[in-house]
């Protein structure tokens, strides 16, 4: 049987609605699925490596990329520029294999425009003070960028609208399975699977 391209699994949602830690367990229970790591001008945090939770890089290297035509989406978040390298994750969908992005709105609405069949999951939680009480406890920013991010959220809210799929992260576990189940039913499609019928 002919190979199917993977598919553009976009995922956002406001900083604190636990989107890594979901998508940490939606690539366990989908280990084919690649993941694209971003990269950003932002600073590590404790515990985040280099190539693995984003590619660190100085402003003059991620604006010879974006120059270079060689990000996918680029967006600036509270004051860091965080972008998604094209290449890989194009031979990835290419080879058949599914791509994950998890991505601000601003990037999305990018790829929304070059790649209209890409899927978008928008992941939040249960509500505002839920997101503040998760900020808080990170303990990595100050009360400035505290309430920066929430206003950010409150703005980013308004763009769940334009995604195909809302999760509610009230348990990483109920997340996981919801973005998961999505998934499997897109590879369900029969746009994606037609061939297999032709072929027949």
């Amino acid at each position: 049987m002919t190979a199917t391209p993977g598919s553009l699994i976009v995922i956002s949602g406001p900083s604190g609605a636990g989107k890594s830690t979901v998508i940490g367990k939606v690539l366990e229970q989908n280990p084919t699925i690649y993941f694209s790591v971003s990269c950003t001008t932002r600073r590590p945090r404790p515990a985040e490596k280099h190539g693995v939770d984003y590619y660190f890089m100085e402003m003059d290297e991620f604006q010879s990329m974006i120059d270079n035509g060689s990000l996918l989406e680029h967006a600036v978040y509270v004051g860091n520029c965080y972008g998604t390298p094209s290449k890989p994750a194009e031979e990835q969908i290419e080879a058949g294999n599914d791509v994950l992005l998890d991505i601000e709105v601003q990037g999305a609405e990018q790829v929304r425009k070059s790649r209209p069949n890409a899927i978008f999951i928008f992941v939040m939680p249960p509500n505002l003070k839920d997101l503040e009480n998760r900020l808080r406890s990170r303990g990595t920013d100050s009360e400035e960028k505290i309430r920066e991010r929430l206003e950010r959220a409150r703005g980013e809210l308004r763009y769940a609208l334009n995604y195909d799929y809302l999760v509610i992260n009230d348990t990483v576990e109920r997340a996981a399975n919801e973005i998961t189940s999505i998934l499997l039913a897109e590879r369900c499609r029969m746009s994606r699977r037609k061939n297999l019928l032709e072929e027949l």
